[in-house]
């Protein structure tokens, strides 16, 4: 199983995001290194110079241990043919040996940054799955997918604490390019979702296009991880209870149907559905949130609090406030209200 695999095996599926640097920095850090290993080669040889010859005079200075580091380090231990005056030599360290490390750059650094970058990939995989807990899985990163880690991101959501699951290769590389951890493959997949560590995940968000895929993922995630949050989009309505038996705590029924309802309503009452568009949107405006109730408000009905309450959220079950006598709010609730928005530019 995948799972099982080491972390070389879950490069090019799983994909921790990580700081990209530039290609000249990269070619410059590997020049770095280079003259730090000349210069140790240098050193040691000049503490020890005594043990060495020289055929030209017999003495090694330290213009010749340098000479001798680089055709060294450089693999081209000359033989008939070697400089033997000190300008010959100061050539040699000073052009020759950086033309010949820039050729050794070009022909074998494409190889070694790949080798590199799949051994750096490979640890952090197995980093990342061996510390992540309470991160939050999207299922589906195409419309409402994108639209849900959008959300995430702009209510305070770390990129490294959301996974997105995909089976298209430019929907992966789509949620890699905002910097969150993906996984390419089915969500409906066990193994997929154990690769996305979904037993220890806070929340998994179902957003596929068929109804048919929601509700195995759900049934999938929901087996895997029997306390996780689930949050489900489906498109028809029947479908809702389905998805809800299946393990969902949250559906969302993104269907036509809807659509034409806001349509008929805003051929009467346009203001209503900007309103509606108003609180799900994330732009500056008035938006919809959920928060525990704070000390001073236990007691209270929602007609007395300062925030407008839409509804309250008691041991999972929702309790509408729009009653003639509205519940009392008690200890544990968290409420639904609307709180403005302003989006920092």
């Amino acid at each position: 199983m995948l799972a099982s695999r080491p972390g070389f095996g879950l490069v090019g599926v799983v994909r921790v995001p990580h700081q990209v640097s530039s290609p000249l920095a990269a070619i410059a850090r590997r020049i770095g290194y280079a003259v730090a290993a000349l210069t140790a080669t240098v050193l040691v040889v000049y503490s020890g110079r005594e043990g060495y010859t020289d055929s030209h005079d017999g003495q090694l200075s330290l213009l010749d241990c340098v000479y001798y580091a680089t055709v060294s380090l450089s693999t081209t231990g000359y033989g008939d043919i070697a400089p033997a005056t000190p300008t010959a030599r100061l050539v040699n360290i000073f052009v020759v040996t950086p033309l010949r490390v820039f050729f050794l750059i070009v022909l074998v650094g494409t190889t070694l940054a790949v080798l590199t970058e799949d051994s750096r990939q490979s640890l952090r995989i197995r980093s990342w799955r061996r510390r992540v807990r309470g991160h939050t899985v999207v299922v589906g990163y195409g419309t409402k997918g994108r639209a849900a880690v959008e959300a995430m991101l702009e209510e305070g959501a770390r990129r490294s604490s959301i996974v997105v699951i995909d089976t298209a290769p430019e929907a992966v590389e789509a949620a890699a390019g905002r910097g969150v951890v993906t996984v390419r493959g089915s969500g409906t997949a066990s193994e997929t979702l154990q690769l996305a560590v979904v037993s220890r995940s806070a929340a998994v968000v179902v957003a596929v296009g068929r109804d048919d895929t929601a509700v195995l993922s759900t049934l999938t995630a929901r087996h895997l991880a029997p306390a996780v949050r689930i949050a489900v989009a489906v498109r028809q309505s029947e479908n809702s209870e389905l998805v809800r038996r299946c393990g969902a705590e949250v559906v969302v029924v993104v269907s036509s149907q809807t659509t034409g309802r806001l349509m008929g309503v805003a051929t009467g009452a346009p203001r209503v559905v900007e309103l509606i568009e108003d609180l799900l949107s994330p732009e500056d405006g008035f938006a919809v949130a959920q928060r525990p109730a704070e000390p001073h408000e236990i007691g209270l009905t929602p007609r007395e609090l300062p925030d407008i309450v839409l509804g309250i959220v008691r041991e999972g079950q929702r309790l509408r406030t729009a009653t003639r006598q509205p519940p009392a709010v008690a200890v544990g609730d968290e409420l639904l209200y609307i709180h403005r928005v302003t989006t920092q530019q």
